[in-house]
């Protein structure tokens, strides 16, 4: 399912939110107004039009449905029709339909585009852009937008994603204004993690009732995962090959659930870097170590790693780590080391329960730290911590760290999240993933005293 703004985004209306279930349409075509309606109508959504506003009594369509609904026939037969600056924007029929979004939002940023297809599923989806384009900062910001496996030639751009993932990218790209363009790709990249990490942060779901945040965590790893399936406990399994998967198996752990419930209407308040709630908790334990899997692995497409990452978002983590307790051995039998983002505050390595249940030989939290202060990133130190899902990964024989995810005061009204913390976790991941192979290597030393101390 998604929220009513943003499938409209997703899809390439202009139409701005003013209220819960209020669209000003003002901005946007009578041609694309005429479309938008007449998918409402094709899906029996109740709505009233008047003076430019769209009222919607539901709050969420299932996307699958909007699909099959503006999938119209002959839809995009025109997608070499010229476009830019001084030319009609042609109406979203005659886009293909997995590219209309990026398409209408790339031109209101100012990067003015000639012509485009999403592939249809038997080639890669493509972008023209206009002469005077820059495609320096064209590129910049489709790889800011999570899609980093493109390829330039001269002013047009092939682009190896599935092409839902171009739904994705638009829904990025909508949090920009024409003046971010003029900022570097890092800054770039910030804007659109911290759009999906506020996502993460709104969705409900405390213990044993983990189906929204699951299903909304699902439709973001579809597009970056080669396998994906929820186990008999409710916890997301998945996997992905990098290169030829001849290099370490590393393992990335979150959980799902929050200690309890978001409180009714409650709001994120954004005080520069540091997030709040209005009222009860926030939801960063562990909704911000959710955000930074979900980075990393979006950002992990553009390098070169060789290996193969396995992910586990775990349910009912805060009532006795039950999903971690329940995962298939199978699935973690080749594991070379694993990483959990569930820690409070910035800059820790966790390496025991108390300091008296090991998660690892001291020689692997020796060397994350080292990977940290030659890599740039100061402040990261092993310690001693509480309860996590690291304590059931490391009883596997695996071993596993739990790093700071940048959260404060967590399971109280007083929570909040410092997201440059989120994001220096991020950047000692990737780190990491560059010297994974001299990493397996340090497990491997170390392993056979790791066995013998955790006998």
């Amino acid at each position: 399912m998604q929220n009513l703004n943003r499938l409209f985004i997703r899809h390439g209306f202009l139409v701005e939110e003013i209220g819960e279930g209020r669209f000003d349409c003002r901005k946007e075509t009578e041609e694309n107004m005429t479309f938008l309606l007449e998918t409402l109508d094709e899906l029996f959504v109740a709505y009233s039009f008047g003076h430019g506003i769209l009222r919607i009594e539901e709050k969420e369509l299932d996307e699958e449905r909007w699909l099959l609904a503006v999938d119209v026939s002959y839809r995009g037969r025109t997608e070499m029709l010229q476009f830019g600056p001084g030319v009609d924007i042609p109406g979203i029929k005659h886009f293909d339909t997995y590219m209309a979004g990026i398409i209408r939002q790339l031109n209101r940023v100012g990067l003015s585009t000639t012509s485009c297809c999403d592939g249809h599923e038997k080639k890669l989806p493509a972008i023209s852009f206009t002469r005077d384009t820059d495609m320096e900062t064209g590129g910049k910001v489709l790889t800011a937008i999570g899609l980093p496996k493109i390829h330039v030639r001269n002013h047009s751009v092939s682009i190896r994603v599935p092409r839902i993932q171009l739904l994705d990218a638009a829904e990025a790209l909508s949090t920009f204004s024409p003046e971010d363009l003029e900022k570097g790709i890092e800054e770039l990249k910030k804007r659109s993690f911290l759009m999906e990490l506020e996502r993460s942060l709104s969705i409900d779901g405390e213990s044993g009732e983990e189906d929204d945040i699951r299903d909304w965590v699902r439709s973001k790893l579809v597009n970056h995962v080669d396998s994906l399936e929820v186990d008999s406990k409710g916890n997301i399994l998945a996997v992905k090959v990098y290169g030829k998967g001849r290099g370490p198996v590393i393992l990335l752990n979150a959980h799902l659930d929050t200690v309890c419930s978001f409180e009714e209407g409650r709001e994120i308040i954004k005080d520069g870097n540091i997030w709040t709630s209005s009222s009860g908790i926030l939801g960063a334990d562990d909704r911000a170590g959710v955000a930074i899997l979900l980075e990393t692995l979006k950002r992990l497409d553009a390098t070169n790693f060789h290996g193969t990452v396995k992910c586990i978002f775990t349910v009912e983590e805060e009532i006795g780590l039950l999903g971690a307790k329940g995962v298939d051995a199978d699935f973690l039998h080749d594991v070379d080391a694993a990483f959990v983002i569930d820690r409070r505050g910035t800059g820790d390595i966790v390496t025991s329960c108390g300091g008296y249940e090991k998660f690892c030989d001291e020689s692997f939290g020796e060397f994350i730290e080292e990977i940290a202060s030659s890599h740039g990133l100061p402040g990261w130190k092993c310690t001693a911590g509480g309860s996590s899902d690291t304590r059931i990964l490391a009883t596997h024989g695996i071993q596993s760290v739990n790093l700071s995810a940048g959260y404060y005061h967590e399971h109280s009204s007083d929570e909040y999240l410092d997201v440059e913390g989120c994001l220096g976790t991020v950047e000692l991941l990737m780190a990491i993933f560059k010297e994974a192979r001299t990493m397996r290597r340090v497990v491997r030393k170390g392993e056979r005293d790791y066995k013998v101390l955790r006998a």
